[in-house]
């Protein structure tokens, strides 16, 4: 295939390299020399090395790429889809990803592909913009870029018009020959230390006043490596880890969330999609396909999270002994269900899909809303029924893995820490792998973050009503209940196939 197809994807190395450009990183106090050697995100930078070397990796290199109309090898999310089977393996590529991290890193390279696939499909859509669009997705697609987005404005002064928030909120400061220099914090920015660029927006809820709010509505690509740009990350669960064995989720897959501000940046006009354009700063999201595309990925990497999760509280029943009761069956009846959910959920966006002008495929926009609308439930669903269940299992654990070494009471852990006809070292491995997952901070932090992932709860609810009434459904859904009321009257059945003999009541 690489005899056929030029190939410029980056190479797990390759990519390392690519984030020692001189970007502002700030952790702990201190601007961050190397992020792929910083002990707060050098084994989050090398997971996402490892997604990269599975595109050339000769076992999954044809479930991983194909070419794009250019002739160019990508990964197969990166290009407009023609077809239904197109969809479906974008999601096998998605997928296999996905399983590198067991489902916990959700902002991949993979999902804003979502978006910057469309920037081929229809590039006019941002006009004047039209050859930035499509420069950004050959810049994407042929590098397989990294690209994260920040679309929210912080949580200060919701109450207040954008225009009062100036002090704050993004926008553009003043024109220049060379492009824009603009001014303000946005969030949240997962893996921004880790990615090549940032795409920036408002979010699809911001609403904006005519001749009055233009200077913010704004949608531009930037390199992490701008001047003046700064990436303020969080606390950092993988610098907090004690050991593979205590904490072997978060010591490798903490994507790291970001605020970035932006004190007088410079995005080049060659940069910049949309500018002080506040129509279409309101309707890209939807007019681009973007609202189609990204369930596919965060849906398909939700279901990846959820097999996870199945086959842990399986084990973990297992271990405890209690796995054939009946009640504790019924209780992960109810997890495989939100498993099997989610799958058939992305399958079905991939089998019914919509077409856009260009003769491309996208997910039906109702179908991709209601992958939104369960994805945000799915975590706040699960974790009664393990904290039901399982009792007081996940607390009885050793502080680390130094007590299993300590002689004078590792006797007394073989013995009193076992697992039903499982060693203590065994259990107390499956156990901390739980704890990992859904009772410590980084697993706080997932619980948060799949709830809010997108959207606020109110804004994902309206959102999918909204595209149900835009596609129909709830014009179906009405219809079908005219059709009910127009089949009989005060004088009974207006279709003589049907028979009534009345049951007169006595009127008094």
């Amino acid at each position: 295939m690489e005899e056929l197809h030029r190939n410029e994807m980056m190479t797990g190395r390759e990519y390392l390299e690519s984030l020692n450009d001189g970007r502002e990183v700030y952790i702990y106090g201190e601007r961050v020399a190397d992020v792929t050697q910083h002990p707060a995100l050098r084994n989050s930078a090398y997971s996402v090395s490892r997604l990269y070397d599975a595109l050339h990796d000769p076992a999954t290199r044809d479930l991983m790429t194909c070419a794009d109309p250019d002739g160019y090898l990508t990964h197969r999310y990166f290009i407009p889809a023609r077809s239904a089977d197109d969809l479906l393996k974008a999601r096998d590529a998605i997928a296999h990803w996905s399983r590198l991290s067991y489902g916990f890193m959700g902002r991949t390279p993979d999902y804003k592909a979502g978006f910057t696939a469309t920037l081929r499909s229809d590039p006019n859509l941002y006009a004047p913009y039209h050859d930035n669009a499509l420069s950004w997705y050959q810049k994407s697609a042929r590098k397989v870029l990294f690209l994260n987005h920040v679309l929210v404005n912080p949580p200060v002064g919701k109450a207040r018009q954008i225009a009062d928030m100036r002090d704050i909120y993004l926008h553009v400061e003043k024109e220049t020959d060379q492009g824009i220099i603009v001014r303000g914090v946005k969030m949240v920015a997962t893996s921004a230390a880790l990615s090549n660029a940032t795409f920036v927006a408002q979010n699809s809820a911001t609403q904006y006043r005519t001749g009055a709010e233009e200077d913010f509505a704004l949608c531009f690509i930037l390199p992490m490596n701008a001047p003046n740009l700064k990436i303020m990350c969080r606390r950092s669960y993988e610098a907090s880890s004690i050991s593979p064995f205590d904490h072997p989720l978060s010591s490798r897959f903490d994507e790291n969330d970001s605020v970035l501000i932006f004190d007088g940046v410079l995005v080049p006009w060659e940069n910049v999609l949309i500018y002080r354009d506040i129509e279409r700063a309101r309707s890209f999201y939807a007019a681009s396909g973007f609202l189609n595309r990204y369930p596919l990925q965060s849906g398909t990497r939700l279901a990846v999270k959820m097999d996870f999760i199945c086959g842990l509280l399986a084990k973990v029943l297992e271990s405890n002994g209690s796995a054939e009761f009946r009640g504790i069956r019924t209780r992960l009846a109810d997890i495989v269900a939100l498993r099997n959910l989610m799958w058939s959920l992305t399958e079905n966006l991939c089998l019914n899909p919509e077409s856009r002008s260009d003769g491309s495929v996208v997910p039906r926009l109702e179908a991709a809303a209601t992958v939104r609308y369960f994805g945000t439930q799915m975590m706040s669903q699960l974790k009664p029924v393990f904290n039901t269940i399982l009792g007081g299992s996940p607390i009885m654990q050793v502080s680390s893995w130094l007590d299993m070494q300590n002689p004078d009471v590792q006797p007394l852990i073989d013995c009193y820490y076992q697992g039903t006809d499982q060693s203590a070292g065994d259990r107390m491995k499956l156990i901390k792998l739980l704890w990992d997952a859904l009772g410590s901070e980084f697993a706080g932090r997932h619980e948060l973050y799949e709830h809010n992932y997108a959207g606020n709860n109110e804004q994902v609810r309206l959102d999918m009503l909204r595209h149900c009434e835009s596609a129909g459904v709830l014009q179906q859904c009405t219809g079908l209940v005219d059709q009910c009321l127009a089949d009989y009257d005060l004088q009974g059945w207006k279709n003589p196939g049907w028979r009534f003999e009345p049951n007169q009541p006595e009127i008094r």
